[in-house]
């Protein structure tokens, strides 16, 4: 069998980048995760793994060997999983890997939101000392997180929270009340009674058509005027543009972001603008331990689909149900 071309789009962690290379797999980095500028090394590509990028159905059918999508994550809002589906290509992604690793930051999120750490940093730079007197920093010990989505990275944040004394209420339709109760944690049927109950909210739902937006300004006025909101999930899941106009107008003390609409994001983009907003760079799942396990599994997974093995860490397992798997 001659050696897998695989593209990726930018280059993955070091035990990523060893598993291809112990499977002798000619590797095209191309630094963009733009279709456009991937195109070219892809079409006569085995498999691809986007790490950041996009590839819809127009560039999948102009790539007749591509046999696996690799994802080096859990998201793939950016992937046309219908499309690939419908081609019989299996989209391989990485989960568990970075679990952890997100909700660390999320926590590590409130405390800083909850200490007024960002803000008393860059006025102790500007010789203010007197940021002190100000008291806008507050305890966790028995406030209330909200979670909006309770998967696997919600329900390690809940351990984090209730480890330093926070009271925890989850919104999430696809569990059950009971469920939750049996987790020790209270449930809303509403996401509305999250917001107006919880001291910090901290969202853990994938980007779809029914979360796009999901929280806007109608939603950011249901909160407390000293909540913190933290978004480790995906960009445009929050209305960027009320987010802004809440943090300035005090509709909520503080929130943070891993995730942007636009990646990477402009220097003058108005979120820049909010003292009182953390922004990180999409690096939440990026330790050196959840970044070598997430290109460890995209890597395996890539080089499995293509030798025809039906590797089980897919979200679309009905593309083997295409005749190409019939061979």
């Amino acid at each position: 069998m001659a050696a897998p071309k695989i593209v990726i789009s930018h280059r993955l962690h070091d035990a990523g980048m060893a598993v291809l290379e112990t499977a002798g797999a000619d590797v095209a980095i191309i630094g963009s995760g733009k279709p456009e500028d991937m195109l070219p090394a892809l079409k006569d590509a085995d498999g691809v793994i986007i790490r950041i990028g996009s590839i819809d159905k127009g560039t999948m059918l102009q790539c007749k060997n591509l046999k696996a999508i690799g994802r080096p994550g859990v998201g793939v809002d950016d992937v046309d999983v219908a499309a690939a589906t419908e081609l019989g290509i299996p989209v391989v992604i990485a989960p568990g890997a970075n679990t952890r690793s997100v909700a660390e930051h999320a926590m590590a999120m409130i405390f800083a939101c909850a200490k007024n750490m960002l803000v008393c940093d860059h006025e102790m730079r500007k010789g203010n000392f007197g940021i002190r007197s100000e008291y806008k920093a507050y305890e966790l010990y028995g406030k209330t997180l909200g979670l909006i989505g309770c998967g696997h990275i919600g329900k390690i944040l809940a351990e984090l929270a209730t480890g330093v004394g926070m009271k925890v209420l989850v919104y999430d339709p696809f569990l059950k009340a009971e469920t939750v109760a049996d987790w020790g944690y209270g449930y809303r049927a509403e996401m509305e009674d999250i917001l107006k109950e919880a001291d910090a909210v901290s969202v853990h739902t994938p980007l779809t058509d029914a979360t796009r937006g999901m929280i806007g300004a109608r939603e950011l006025q249901l909160m407390k005027k000293t909540a913190i909101l933290v978004n480790c999930a995906r960009g445009g899941i929050i209305d960027e543009a009320a987010l802004v106009r809440a943090l300035h107008e005090g509709w909520i003390q503080a929130a943070a972001t891993d995730v942007v609409v636009q990646e990477p994001i402009r220097t003058d983009d108005p979120l820049f603008s909010c003292d009182n907003l953390i922004v990180t760079p999409h690096m939440a799942g990026q330790t050196k331990e959840a970044a070598s396990g997430v290109a460890t599994l995209a890597a395996e997974g890539v080089l499995a689909v293509i030798r025809g093995e039906k590797w089980d860490k897919v979200c679309n397992p009905d593309a083997y149900r295409h005749g190409r798997w019939e061979k």
